[in-house]
């Protein structure tokens, strides 16, 4: 079978959390991960865009910098990416035939009682990439909750952890404080860890870990001083530290959700300078402004038809700071269009964002964990709102038939429709607007 191919399949383990397997995958492998400094981001909402700016930012200071986050918005490839360039197909190939012999041979051999997971077997291939590519440092993004995830059979020399939300409370708890006991699995003795949670009960379980194990915690709020500027799409931020004082900058990425996120990044970044990565004023600079990551509050313009504002919410959590979004930047309200799968709370998300649509029209994305479209809707129609709500499978369909309402949508709700989408608009000429971050 073809290599790629092989990956794919093993979706069909599903999540199976724990670290024995991806434990003896890479001590068989010699242990990539030995080969580089790693630096571990989780949380609920926010680790992606803190990945995507630390690593703009230790580019911009000249290292070469390997990022793993998950899931893609639209080919596999984007996982792995080095220096900014994703993994190509040809050695995505390799790697994943060289992970898969691997486990078959452990499985064989009985140090391996089951297949690995589609997960460990991609955080395995990045790791081994990351090696072949000699870089310099790793950024690796947590798949979901952090003491069982397979990103975290490395030993980081810092990490990350933003703000917490409830989400995949089947393996996490159903609770906040469980949920952050989950994340705080990541530290590790004597790594530093940031975090941009500021709830004093799950600032409590973070601090309480990192006494455990040695490990030392900083509050990124702490000690700042910051001035912002916002309109619309830009954010115009100067910010001061315990440690440095940076002029002021325009964020690359839209939202006032992602202040806290870029003051994450910016006291992980002089934390860095404690283990042997120093990033100057001006790279920290240059990084945060001049990152990208597609699909969070991103305009595309598609000709004449209409533009569509791209945003990944897919959480209670993240739909509610897309609807502050939404109010402040479209106050008269815009039509949605929402996707979303079967395990996540659509009702706490469409409860979000009901006071910010003047029209919603539910679409089924492609994927077998879709929740169908009639189904959202009606689950929708059930909570209630001014805005009527209809129903369209077709994912573009649906975009068309939201057009008729207004210039400018909104698609949102999962991850998989905005990847599926925005390949679509980009195919159909689609441009960036100026100034949508």
């Amino acid at each position: 079978m073809d290599p790629l191919r092989a990956l794919a399949s093993l979706q069909r383990f599903g999540i199976k959390p724990g670290l024995a397997t991806i434990g003896r995958m890479t001590a068989s492998m010699g242990d990539p991960a030995s080969s580089f400094p790693s630096i571990i981001v989780a949380g609920t909402n926010g680790k992606g865009s803190v990945v995507a700016m630390t690593d703009a930012a230790l580019r911009a200071a000249g290292y070469r910098v390997g990022r793993y986050t998950s899931p893609h918005l639209r080919t596999l490839a984007e996982r792995f990416v080095v220096n900014g360039t994703p993994i190509t197909e040809q050695d995505l190939g390799h790697e994943a035939a060289e992970v898969q012999e691997r486990v078959d041979a452990l499985v064989a051999d009985g140090t391996l009682a089951q297949p690995a997971t589609f997960f460990e077997a991609t955080t395995a291939i990045a790791l081994s990439w990351f090696r072949r590519q000699a870089v310099d440092v790793a950024l690796l993004e947590v798949g979901l909750g952090g003491r069982f995830d397979a990103t975290n059979v490395v030993t980081p020399v810092a990490g990350a952890i933003t703000a917490i939300g409830l989400e995949h409370q089947e393996y996490l708890g159903d609770t906040l404080e469980l949920i952050a006991a989950e994340k705080a699995g990541v530290i590790k003795p004597g790594m530093v860890v940031v975090t941009t949670e500021t709830r004093p009960e799950l600032v409590a379980v973070f601090a309480k870990t990192c006494r455990v194990h040695g490990a030392r915690l900083v509050r990124a709020s702490a000690g700042i001083e910051t001035v912002v500027n916002r309109d619309r799409f830009t954010t115009e931020l100067r910010l001061t530290t315990p440690r440095q004082t940076y002029p002021s900058f325009r964020l690359g990425l839209a939202g006032a959700h992602q202040v806290p996120n870029a003051i994450g990044a910016v006291r992980l970044l002089e934390e860095l300078a404690d283990v042997g990565l120093p990033v100057t004023t001006d790279a920290v600079v240059r990084g945060l402004a001049g990152v990208e990551w597609p699909g969070r509050l991103d305009v595309v313009r598609v000709g004449a038809e209409g533009a569509v504002l791209f945003d990944a919410a897919h959480n209670p959590a993240a739909a509610t700071t897309l609807a502050a979004f939404l109010r402040e930047t479209y106050p008269e309200g815009l039509p949605l269009v929402i996707g979303a799968m079967r395990d996540k709370d659509t009702d706490g998300m469409a409860r979000a964002l009901l006071l910010c649509a003047t029209h919603i029209v539910c679409t089924t994305p492609e994927t077998p964990r879709a929740m169908p479209a009639h189904e959202l809707a009606a689950r929708t129609r059930r909570l209630g709102g001014a805005a009527p709500v209809t129903m369209e499978p077709n994912p573009w369909q649906a975009v068309t038939a939201a057009w008729r309402h207004a210039d400018t949508v909104c698609v949102t709700g999962s991850i998989f429709l905005v990847g599926q989408l925005l390949a679509t608009a980009e195919a159909r000429g689609g441009t960036r607007k100026q100034g949508s971050g």
